[in-house]
């Protein structure tokens, strides 16, 4: 749990400080920062999809995990989430809309929580204590933090809250996690968060098309679960 708490200190530290000094930074300069994040998001998640040793697992595991989603309605939960946070800890005149307090706040939650980094180094974390892999993930979602902050508002600082309870809990389930993962699960793990976070990086932050993001990340579970069963078929 070290790497974790590490990692949401820096969140926070990063958001707070984008928060402060968010306001001297031009519109225009923003804009730019998170266009550049954005394309910086869609090279680190086909880089991530380059991973699968099979497509069409990862095929699977998103066509599953969006009838899930959609059926569990995640998207719709964050968000409520997100407004019952900005009610109880935004104020009233503070600059942007509801819109913008939620977009902050998914958009920040699913960019720091998945990815190979958060799931390897928490499994890391929770095995043996060294936190190496998530102190080198918290630099960068500082700087992250600090970008989003800036332009999206204090929505960014909530999403510490999914960050600690996602990698929270992966640490804390790593031991049994470990005893049946393999490569090969792993790999179609990744590859699978990665065509995530390039949807992530069209819809919220390019702002190309808008995508129900949040709805495909059961995938990220059934990916690995379709390696075990086609094992287990001996395919």
């Amino acid at each position: 749990m070290t790497g974790t708490i590490i990692n949401v200190a820096a969140v926070l530290i990063g958001g707070a400080l984008g928060m402060l000094f968010g306001a001297r930074v031009p519109e225009r300069l923003k804009a730019t920062v998170v266009t550049g994040m954005g394309l910086f998001t869609a090279a680190i998640g086909i880089q991530m999809f380059l991973k699968t040793e099979n497509p069409l697992i990862v095929l699977g595991a998103l066509l599953i995990g969006a009838l899930l989603g959609e059926w569990w309605r995640i998207e719709d939960g964050l968000q409520a989430l997100g407004l019952i946070l900005e009610k109880r800890f935004s104020k009233p005149d503070a600059e942007g809309s509801s819109g913008k307090f939620v977009r902050g706040f998914l958009t920040a939650s699913l960019l720091f929580a998945i990815g190979p980094m958060a799931i390897l180094g928490s499994i890391q974390d929770g095995l043996t204590g060294n936190y190496n892999t998530l102190a080198i993930k918290s630099v960068l979602d500082g700087f992250a933090s600090l970008a989003f902050a800036s332009t999206l508002g204090v929505g960014v600082l909530f999403s510490s809250i999914i960050l600690l309870v996602y990698q929270g809990g992966i640490s804390l389930l790593a031991a049994q996690l470990n005893t049946i993962a393999t490569p090969s699960m792993m790999n179609e793990m990744t590859a699978t968060g990665g065509v995530i976070l390039t949807g992530l990086a069209i819809s919220s932050l390019l702002e190309i098309k808008k995508i129900r993001v949040g709805n495909f990340l059961p995938a990220l579970a059934i990916a690995p679960l379709i390696v075990w069963i086609l094992s287990r078929l001996g395919i």
